[in-house]
């Protein structure tokens, strides 16, 4: 008799521990899900903000090349440029194609620039200064967004890296994220603003 309720508690105490150790697995499992998930979602948040600042330089560049265009009308080739890079950056999907539409814009807009300092009345209009003033802002804010977005892609990956989220990231398919890179040479030379 003693015997089988000792089995009996002896039972009902694996169970609860197998009930407990099952339960910690499981809130586990939630919680790495969940810390997936917020990285995942900051990702795009922080994504959002780049195209915020991109798109805030897409709208500058027309009034810029118009500007220019003033005194400059024979420079037709470099505004096409121009043209053609901001469409392609425009038209760029996700941080690899989107970096290399930057380079290819950023070195147009050198091209902008350079015909700037040939054109002395062009460097004292007040709208010329006005936009430059509002591209380097805008320059620096993409600058800052990249380095966000960056961070958090590298907090992503390495969750998505690290065991034992790992598994739980393949269970989910969460893919690693690539960073929003700016060619050395490119970040090198973006466009100086001189007065």
């Amino acid at each position: 008799m003693i015997f089988a309720v000792f089995a009996i508690n002896l039972w009902i105490f694996a169970m609860y521990i197998i009930i407990g150790i099952a339960a910690f697995i499981i809130f586990y499992f939630i919680f790495n899900y969940n810390s997936l998930i917020k990285y995942r979602n900051r990702t795009k948040e922080a994504w959002s903000d780049m195209d915020v600042q991109l798109k805030r330089r897409y709208d500058l560049i027309p009034n810029l090349v118009e500007t220019v265009k003033g005194y400059a009308a024979h420079e037709k080739t470099a505004f096409e440029n121009v043209t053609k890079a901001r469409a392609a950056a425009l038209g760029a999907q996700g941080p690899e194609e989107k970096g290399k539409a930057e380079n290819m814009l950023t070195g147009a807009l050198k091209s902008i620039f350079a015909i700037a300092e040939a054109y002395p009345q062009l460097k004292a209009n007040e709208n010329f200064l006005e936009l430059q003033r509002e591209l380097s802002d805008t320059e620096n804010k993409i600058q800052a967004a990249r380095r966000f977005y960056n961070s958090n892609i590298m907090a992503l990956n390495t969750l998505i890296e690290s065991f034992p989220q790992n598994i739980i990231a393949g269970i989910f398919r969460f893919q690693k994220e690539k960073f929003f890179e700016i060619e050395k040479q490119a970040e090198k030379e973006l466009p100086k603003v001189s007065f």
